[in-house]
């Protein structure tokens, strides 16, 4: 395997893919994952994998029901599957406690990963994400989703649709522009998130967090800052102007504060 491509052989049913990195021997940290928000996928990640590879070995693989229209699950899509998901992604790479860094709903993944198996995580980023969005449905996503066409000719179809930003992430996430998916799984996934919170999980995480919420938030008001007050291992940055998508939106913030988390680590 190369571990320089982005176009590394998936080594999982999951799309789990090595893109390789600074080795536990030679100071980096024995894994890095990326997890992807909901709709999105592993190679969204491809910006940021090139600089990681600099503190870890970095790995992305892609989340159930975002692994292409052929293999879309509904029997099981609460929040606990996905995270039973990620501790079997990590204990299969099986190179000691990972640092997960999760963008959205793989925020939330990856801190219910680190309370419920605690053996697994050594550290957090958790993008954009917050415990509680209770009295919130997908109701309201219903005619966006119905203005989709049903292919994506090219990356100017969707940049004219959702804008630069979310426009790159959709096409890079889909399959020769055709959902990687289900529109109505994806829906009843984030509508788990209105009928429950995740407060309890975030109290038993005891590892190391960075918080990054987007000045443009899809989160309800001061939850994130409410998270970091909450825990004294836990840092917070607002960053001011930028989208949900923070890591795209305002990269050179959102590597920064990375970086320095990272580095803090070490």
């Amino acid at each position: 395997m190369n571990p320089d491509s982005l176009d590394a052989p998936a080594i999982a049913d999951t799309g789990l893919l090595d893109h390789g990195g600074l080795d536990v021997a030679d100071g980096g940290f024995g894994a890095i994952v990326l997890v992807h928000g909901l709709m999105g996928r592993g190679r969204t990640w491809r910006r940021q994998i090139p600089w990681l590879r600099d503190y870890g070995r970095v790995f992305t693989f892609d989340s159930a029901n975002h692994q292409g229209a052929g293999s879309i699950d509904a029997s099981d899509i609460s929040t606990e599957r996905f995270v039973t998901d990620l501790a079997e992604v990590i204990t299969w790479i099986d190179r000691g406690p990972a640092v997960l860094i999760g963008h959205s709903m793989g925020g939330l993944h990856a801190w219910c990963t680190a309370a419920g198996y605690p053996e697994l995580v050594s550290a957090l980023v958790v993008e954009d994400m917050a415990p509680d969005f209770r009295g919130r449905t997908t109701g309201a996503w219903q005619p966006w989703f119905n203005s989709w066409p049903d292919r994506f000719p090219d990356l100017q179809s969707a940049v004219d649709m959702f804008g630069d930003v979310a426009g790159r992430y959709f096409y890079e996430a889909f399959d020769d522009g055709r959902l990687h998916g289900s529109i109505p799984v994806w829906a009843d996934i984030a509508e788990e998130w209105g009928t429950r919170h995740f407060w309890d999980q975030w109290a038993d995480v005891a590892v190391p967090t960075l918080l990054l919420e987007a000045g443009f938030s899809v989160t309800p008001p001061g939850q994130m800052a409410e998270m970091a007050a909450r825990k004294p291992s836990a840092s917070y940055v607002r960053v001011d102007g930028a989208g949900h998508l923070v890591h795209d939106d305002a990269p050179g913030v959102y590597r920064g504060a990375v970086e320095a988390f990272l580095s803090d680590l070490g």
